[in-house]
């Protein structure tokens, strides 16, 4: 029973809308991995006090997660494909469950952080599996409609995080923002062991390249670690040098050993099609631009004296307007537009919400509104940026396609909280406008970059003419 998929009861497998129940039960890890993305960063004032220690350490415990779930995303999914996608989105909820009570109970800042580890694990086994779920659930014609609804319940877990968050820090503590994920486990797990279907069709492990995957994961740690020891972490200096000259060693041995693999983790030669390395820097740039500030709006407010509920609602406008304008934008923009089109109005959206946040009072009204129109800009420069991202992969390869997206997501993520989080550390010690000012013009850096990006992409692609590559 514990390496085995069950089958669903006959009366559910038989329903005509045992697809539904399906779907729902995936809604379940999509809520939960957005809003546990989201809820955390407010606990960083709290998780300061109550283990004394600087920002830059408390900061990792977003890090730490981050980093494992980039590592584990595409091992993981490549194990559910041969072992059954069932059986590790049930063990995934398990695994995330009992490390969500465990980071609850923590009796340390390091203990959390290790905690933390584990529970990105048992995330990356739902985030690897979810999509697939959904499309093997769903009948063909109502697939676009499942895996919208699994957008819309990511949505409202990025949107509702940081004032759920805030919420439970002000009345019960901050454990409880871990420990509000294991009643919702339980009933995941029970309703995914009756309502999920088999993996009906498995797919042999195929070589990996692990060799590629450790090179990936000792640069990507000891960058961040590096600016994190910039950021205020108490290491020598010759410590913080010897991390960023890992990262450099480490980044040249993985793409020496990307040309080498027989089958390499990632095919550098997919980087050079139209629109892919523009794209890719656009995502990761758009996901520090989004990510940055549920770092920096909490700190900024609450130096300023706003109390821990109003800072949650304010920085819940940045993810609700990035819903709204991912899922209504088809609706609004004319069908002429294009995808480069859209990122480029979207960058400048963007840019425009940024560049207004660095000459506006910090008070929650200009700052809810501003970051309502940064999420406006993002929620229509991603999905665009995406779609123009994997409209330029091959077919055959449109897996590594999406596994570069789910990479450079979890990478501008990491790096959105480790730079703001530098740059608040460069700011005057108890400062409110100097910290907002140093947050802000990093953010304005990387939303530069996606309006580079999309100016560099193709002007049109197959899609915008109504074809589709073969």
């Amino acid at each position: 029973m514990l390496v085995r998929e069950r089958p669903r009861p006959p009366a559910i497998r038989d329903h005509p809308g045992a697809w539904r129940l399906a779907v729902a039960t995936v809604c379940f890890g999509a809520f939960m991995g957005q809003l546990d993305a989201s809820i955390v960063t407010l606990t960083y004032h709290s998780l300061r006090v109550q283990f004394h220690a600087p920002l830059a350490g408390v900061e990792w415990v977003s890090l730490a997660y981050l980093l494992t779930l980039v590592a584990l995303l595409v091992p993981v999914g490549r194990l559910a494909d041969a072992r059954g996608r069932k059986l590790f989105y049930l063990y995934g909820f398990v695994v995330f469950t009992a490390a969500s009570a465990a980071c609850g109970l923590a009796p340390s800042l390091g203990a959390l952080i290790a905690f933390r580890v584990v529970q990105a694990a048992g995330a990356a086994m739902l985030q690897a599996n979810s999509v697939a779920l959904v499309a093997t659930s769903a009948p063909p014609e109502k697939m676009r409609t499942a895996l919208g609804v699994q957008a819309a319940a990511q949505a409202l877990g990025l949107a509702i995080g940081p004032t759920v968050g805030a919420a439970l820090v002000a009345t019960v503590g901050w454990r409880w923002v871990f420990g509000i994920n294991v009643p919702i486990g339980v009933v995941a797990v029970v309703a995914g062991h009756f309502l999920l279907p088999r993996t009906r069709s498995r797919n042999p492990v195929p070589a990996f390249d692990w060799w590629g995957l450790v090179w990936l994961a000792i640069a990507t740690t000891s960058l961040l670690l590096g600016v994190s020891a910039a950021s205020g972490l108490p290491l020598p200096p010759w410590v913080v040098a010897a991390l960023f000259a890992a990262a450099v060693a480490a980044g040249v041995a993985f793409v020496l050993r990307q040309r080498r693999a027989r089958v390499a983790l990632l095919d550098l030669g997919l980087l050079r099609l139209p629109a892919v390395s523009p794209g890719l820097a656009g995502a990761l740039s758009g996901y520090l631009v989004l990510f940055g500030p549920l770092v920096l709006v909490p700190i900024v407010l609450v130096r300023a004296g706003c109390s821990e509920v109003l800072t949650g609602v304010v920085v819940s406008a940045l993810p609700a307007g990035f819903a709204l304008a991912a899922t209504g934008a088809e609706r609004v923009l004319p069908r002429s537009a294009t995808d480069r089109g859209r990122c480029l109005l979207g960058a400048v959206v963007a840019g425009g919400a940024l560049v207004c946040m660095l000459v506006v009072p910090v008070e929650a009204g200009w700052t809810a509104l501003l970051l309502a129109l940064l999420g406006v800009g993002l929620g229509v420069f991603t999905p665009a940026n995406n779609t123009l991202i994997m409209r330029a992969f091959p077919v055959a390869a449109s897996g590594t396609g999406g596994g570069l997206v789910n990479m450079t997501r979890g990478l501008g993520t990491a790096l959105g909280v480790a730079l703001v989080t530098l740059a608040l550390h460069l700011a005057p010690a108890g400062s409110v406008a100097p910290a907002a000012r140093r947050g802000v013009t990093v953010l304005l850096a990387a939303a530069g970059v996606m309006l580079l990006a999309a100016w560099l992409s193709p002007r049109r692609t197959a899609s915008d003419s109504g074809t589709v590559t073969k």
